[in-house]
Order: structure tokens, then sequence, then C-alpha cells
């Protein structure tokens, strides 16, 4: 088989992409913070692993209201992460070692310390006054309407010194830009020409559901389904116009023609994690819309064969043939996999994710199967955790475990979240010498991928009549045919295939077993996932 396929599919089609929250990754100047000169040292790691592109997130100057989703000035790096400087010396840094860079792009809100705000707050006359989205109070004083944000409350706070109501979809101190306004276009393009035009290859855009509102600024219907007392407060209404409007296309549309005028340059867009298949599908546009848009449900649905299983094969059918598939099993938001799941299941779960079609996603730490670090109340840094109790984001964002020396070796100072109780056996010091290790399956997992053209661009076909808690599926490529066979239970699952009646164990989850099996009695281990070449 010749090397063509590499050359018909692009580069974050074949790669695997790692998200860094550069607060945790590594402190390179002893404060505790991780840096960009951090990230920098640690380069040759991630080439070594094997990914294909690391995606960072933001490191923009910002009040660190929301740890730089706040963003107080889009074409500079903030101090505490490093300079430009710093920036292009890492970027010259992963180019040279084969590696990507894709910045975190945060398009939908400011911060309200951004002088953009400052001048729309200053006063109606200000030509920036529409940058913003600013409505007046309803006839009883109160906010426009009942929009909720995601981090508890309204969605709008009164600003007194000109007596009108601003949105924000997240915190108070993160108003939304008005995206209906054509200069609000124009200068966040602008935004993205200066870090393309640095050699970047591409962004993951941040919350590209919320930037376009209903126009007539319509109440939410509440949600027949809200469960109080369980469900986060803002689940209490269905987003009909507060997000997710058709005009968001039109503005996705320009972000793609500007990237699309640069060589090899990806856009990602983070979406709502419970839009309809077909409501995510949509963010592909013609072929002119996101090239990945983010797909959660890996982190969203129950960890099931059967409702994986079944999901997987309903998003391969909802594809258009242009359209590329993602998965993701953690992010900076939600809780890591290892703790969802299990040491067990995060193994199969690594398996799935890097055999699945498309592109893979891995958070910093999931390869050495990192869980969620617990904090007492006093410890918390989150603003949506300190504002709804039991929604934090800090545990899943503590310090990666690089060693067992002090701080996991992360920093020589007190890191600013602890560190994982498990740091001294649950590190890449540690792992990197056992073979039998998580960090080692990934590693071997990639390695395997990335040389394979049935796994890195082949089809997908599942296969049905297995037990309920196996999910098995084929990948092939001009005549390469895998297997890939999961057990999703504790207990041991045997499994039968008449055809084909052989196979061999290229890796089992457990790496322990490779070499020839008969397939018409497939014994699958306690969460073992074993990977067969037919």
């Amino acid at each position: 088989m010749n090397s063509s396929w590499r050359d018909e599919s692009a580069w974050w089609q074949r790669g695997a992409i790692y998200q860094i929250y550069p607060r945790s990754f590594k402190d390179s100047r002893g404060d505790g913070i991780g840096d960009l000169p951090g990230i920098a040292s640690k380069l040759d790691y991630l080439a070594w692993l094997g990914v294909g592109a690391v995606w960072i997130s933001p490191f923009y100057p910002s009040p660190m209201v929301d740890f730089g989703y706040d963003v107080t000035g889009y074409l500079d790096v903030d101090p505490i992460f490093g300079t430009l400087d710093d920036f292009d010396e890492l970027l010259t840094r992963a180019h040279g070692l084969g590696l990507k860079v894709i910045l975190d792009f945060v398009p939908n809100h400011t911060s309200d310390q951004h002088p953009w705000f400052q001048e729309s707050r200053s006063s109606h006359t200000n030509p920036k006054s529409d940058w913003y989205i600013w409505r007046d109070a309803r006839r009883n004083g109160g906010p426009p309407n009942n929009w909720l944000s995601h981090f508890g409350g309204p969605a709008w706070t009164l600003d007194e010194r000109i007596s009108k109501y601003y949105m924000h979809s997240f915190l108070p101190e993160q108003p939304d830009l008005n995206w209906r306004n054509p200069d609000v276009r124009d200068a966040m393009l602008d935004v993205l020409r200066f870090w393309l035009d640095r050699g970047v290859d591409g962004f993951r855009m941040d919350a590209i559901q919320a930037l376009i509102k209903d126009a007539q600024f319509r109440d939410d219907p509440p949600n027949p389904n809200y469960r109080k007392g369980v469900d986060q407060p803002r689940d209490s209404l269905l987003h009909r116009y507060s997000q997710d409007q058709p005009e968001a296309h039109a503005r996705i549309r320009d972000f793609r023609r500007l990237l699309d005028t640069y060589d090899d340059r990806v856009s990602i867009g983070e979406v709502s994690y419970s839009l309809s298949l077909n409501d995510l599908v949509a963010y592909y546009g013609r072929d002119d819309g996101l090239n990945l848009p983010a797909n959660f449900k890996l982190i969203t649905l129950p960890w099931q064969a059967t409702a994986i299983h079944e999901y997987v094969d309903r998003y391969e059918r909802a594809l258009p043939s242009f359209a590329w598939p993602n998965y993701v099993l953690g992010n900076h938001d939600r809780a890591r996999v290892a703790s969802r799941i299990g040491s067990g299941q995060a193994r199969v779960a690594a398996m799935l994710l890097l055999t699945l079609r498309g592109t893979p996603f891995i958070y910093y730490g999931e390869e050495i199967g990192m869980r969620d670090v617990e904090l007492s109340v006093h410890q918390l840094q989150d603003p949506h955790g300190i504002r709804v109790p039991g929604q934090g984001r800090d545990q899943a964002r503590s310090p990666m475990q690089w060693s067992a020396e002090p701080h996991a070796g992360f920093s020589e100072s007190e890191p600013w979240l602890p560190v994982g109780a498990s740091y001294r056996t649950i590190n890449v010091s540690v792992q990197r010498e056992d073979s039998s290790s998580m960090l080692n399956l990934y590693r071997r997992l990639l390695e395997y991928r990335r040389e394979t053209p049935a796994l890195t661009i082949g089809s997908y076909r599942s296969l049905d009549g297995t037990p309920d808690d196996c999910f098995l599926y084929f990948r092939e490529f001009e005549g390469q045919r895998l297997l890939i066979a999961l057990n999703f239970s504790a207990k041991d699952r045997t499994v039968s295939l008449e055809h084909p009646a052989k196979g061999r164990v290229v890796l089992s989850t457990y790496l322990d077993r490779e070499g020839h099996i008969n397939l018409s009695s497939l014994r699958l281990r306690s969460h073992e996932g074993c990977l067969i070449e037919l």
C-alpha cells in the first residue's frame, strides 16, 4: 500500500489533537502557574507521545475572573503566561517537531475591562456603543427578558451609568459582543488574521453557539423536563432564543472563508452539549462551515456499549459526505474520564477514542489516567463552582502530574490548584518506564493509528448481534481490515464471529497479548479492548 493516503487527507484528520490548559501544564518560573515557556519545554514529550497538534486554551491578557476566557486584549500574551516572543518561540519549536498549534479564540464575549466595553458603556453616543448587546429595562425595571446565564442567575446586568442592561451569556464580567454589528465582525476577523499571519494552524472557537441571539429578544420557553434540585437552574429553560440562532452560520462562514485563504488551517467550534444530531451536523454547513463542530457525546452519554454503539452509528449516518467526525472524552469544563468511568474503562475509552473514524481530542493528563482532584470549598477557584455549588470545574484542571517529585514536577512552588493525591504513582515519569501503563497504551495506539490508513481514514462499520455490553466495529481501507472489540463490562465476555474466522491481536488494552486468535470464540476479559488485524 503506498503512502498517497496521507496526501489525500488533511493533517487535522490524521492526527490527534492534545488540549493544554496553560495554567496547569508546566510552570517554568516557579510562581505556581503554568506558562508558555513551560509548554515549550514539554513539546518533546508530546512529539514522543505521538499527537499531531496542540490546542492551547486562552493565554491572552485577562483579569482572570474566568481564567482567560475573559479577554482584555486579543493580540498579546498575559504576563503570567509569558510574552509574544515566548509564543513565537513555542510555535517555531512545535513546527520543528512536526506539531501543529491551535489557539483558543473567544469570539462571543470579552472582559468587562476590555477597552471596547469601557468605550461602549461610556455613553450612548460613543462609536462603540453598539459593539455589545444593550437593552432597556422592562416596565417594572427588571431585565429585558428571562434569559439565564450559564453561570447562574439572569443573563443581564444593569449598568447604572447609562441605565441600560447589557447581556452576558456567562459571568457579568464577560459581556457579549454584538455580532450583528459589522464593525465587531471586522475587528474580530482582524484578530484571526493577526495570529494566522504569525503562523498558527487553526482555532478552537469558544461558545460558538452563543454568537447570535434572537433579534426580537423573546423569552426562552420553560423546559417541561426540568427537575428542580437535580438539574442546573439554567436548564429550567429551553434556550430557543438566547443561542443557536440560524444567523450564526453566516458568521462561521466568514471565519471559514478567512481561514481558507491560508494554507492548511482548521476551524473547530465549541457548540452546545445538548444539541440534537441534526443541529450539530448543521455547523458543518455545505462544506463552508466548521471543519470540526465539537462532538461531546462520549462525555454526556451513559457509559454503556449499547448507547455508544447506537450513537456512533447515527452520527456516521447523519454526516454529509464531506464532513469529518470527531470525538472527545474530556476537557476543562467536565469531570475527567477516569473519574467518571473508572480506571479499567478509561483504557477501553482510550481504544474507542483512538480507533473510531474521526479526529480524536485528548485532554492533558488523560493519557496517564489522571483523576479529578478533591477540593475543599476554600480551595475553589472557578467562579462557576462558587456561584453554583457542585458545578465547579476546578477538579478537572489540577496540575499535570509529571513525576513523583514535590508538586508532581509541575512547579517548584505551591501550585495555583492542589495536585492530585495520586501523583506519586500516576505520573509521566513512572508510566514511561512501565510497559503496561496507560501512557504506553496511548502511545502505542497513537503510533499504530498514525501508520495505519484503515484507522486514520478508513471506513467504519459496526457489528450487530453482540452481547449488550460489548461494542465491535470494523475499520477498512483498500483491503486492509481491522476489528475493534470492546468490553464495557466488569465481567469476561465471549463473542463469536463466523466470518472472518481468524485474526491477529495487535493491541489489547492490557498490553499483555498479541498474536493469532480464533474469532469463532473471542474471549474479552473484564474492561478489555482488542485491536485485531483480519
